[in-house]
């Protein structure tokens, strides 16, 4: 049975995990991961996360909230009424209105 999963994830090191969840044919709603950083040579240009390109390939909704902190971020994570959300190394602590934002958890 497909679920619809919001994923989150930054480094390289979470992309295999999100390609498995597509080839395993379940739906995408949402990816979240860290905010483009600087880069580059004078560290001038911003660059996205390996999970923010791997998503954004895969047609997927990206977004990169600095925290939780903002009612209008919670909600759009409710929103996406997910069944699940699974997490390889996002790099933020989650609120507990988060953690129970999914149909089935985590």
């Amino acid at each position: 049975m497909p679920l619809r999963i919001i994923f989150m994830g930054t480094p390289e090191f979470s992309v295999p995990t999100l390609s498995a969840l597509v080839e395993a044919g379940h739906e995408i709603a949402a990816v979240y991961t860290q905010p483009p950083r600087p880069g580059g040579r004078r560290g001038l240009d911003l660059k996205k996360s390996p999970v923010h390109q791997a998503a954004e390939l895969l047609g997927v909704p990206v977004l990169t909230p600095v925290n939780f902190k903002n009612a209008v971020d919670r909600q759009a994570f409710r929103d996406f009424d997910a069944d699940v959300a699974v997490v390889v190394a996002y790099g933020l602590l989650l609120p507990e209105e988060i953690l129970s934002g999914t149909r089935y958890g985590w």
